[in-house]
């Protein structure tokens, strides 16, 4: 019997998005497939309605994939794929795959010579690139930067070098209660003439996107707390 296919499923990047979120494809895509694994599953069963599921919630099966979930034998996630059934892979918001854990679920599904169809959605990632005006050709995420202040505006310093030095934009997050001391210390770190992108609550109501240079965004410091934000620093 042929293995199932598994189908990475975006999820809205903010409440109340889900028509900036979901294609037509996608809406076809959820209603026939009936098995999926999750990041979580009270957000994905949301997702999910919001976006048009007729099937009736009580005939999905959910595999919880949250962090609390995972260890390092991950067949239990395969049985149906292996079985013929296609499955649907939701992270907690964004794109599965992308600065998300279900990039395991993926690799694995490589290994075991299951098709994987990316479908199309939001990628705060990409959406902020887009937004910000700097260099879409080259650029690098790199997550979370360090927590200690002395590290961090290390870590901010050699970004900013390297976005000079490569021509490359550089993107970075935090965890969002703490996206104004990382703010601070970028303003800090970095030369006066380097830019800095703030792309803040990406396809929400509230979403915020500017691009200044490091002198102009201490003439005037926004408030993020508790924002979801990603940070693109760029010099050229």
């Amino acid at each position: 019997m042929p293995f199932g296919t598994l189908y990475l499923i975006p999820a809205p990047l903010a409440e109340q998005a889900a028509a900036k979120s979901f294609t037509p494809y996608l809406v076809d895509t959820i209603n026939q497939v009936k098995e999926y694994i999750v990041e979580n599953e009270k957000t994905a069963r949301r997702f999910l309605k919001e976006a048009g599921l007729k099937t009736p919630q009580s005939e999905l099966i959910i595999h919880d994939y949250g962090k609390h979930n995972r260890d390092h034998n991950l067949n239990g996630f395969f049985t149906g794929l292996v079985a013929g059934n296609d499955v649907g892979l939701m992270s907690e918001a964004g794109c599965p795959g992308v600065a998300d854990p279900g990039a395991e679920i993926v690799a694995e599904a490589h290994r075991k010579g299951i098709k994987v169809v990316p479908l199309v959605g939001p990628s705060s990632i990409l959406l902020s690139i887009m937004a910000s005006g700097f260099n879409g050709q080259s650029f690098t995420f790199h997550g979370y930067l360090p927590i200690d202040k002395i590290e961090r505006s290390k870590r901010i310093k050699e970004l900013e070098a390297l976005a000079q030095r490569n021509n490359q934009t550089q993107l970075f997050i935090e965890t969002p209660f703490r996206n104004n001391p990382m703010l601070e210390e970028i303003l800090r770190s970095c030369s006066p003439k380097t830019r800095l992108c703030i792309a803040c609550d990406l396809t929400s109501a509230n979403e915020f996107v500017q691009t200044k240079t490091i002198a102009g965004w201490k003439q005037r410091v926004p408030d993020l707390h508790k924002r979801p934000t990603i940070f693109l620093l760029f010099r050229s």
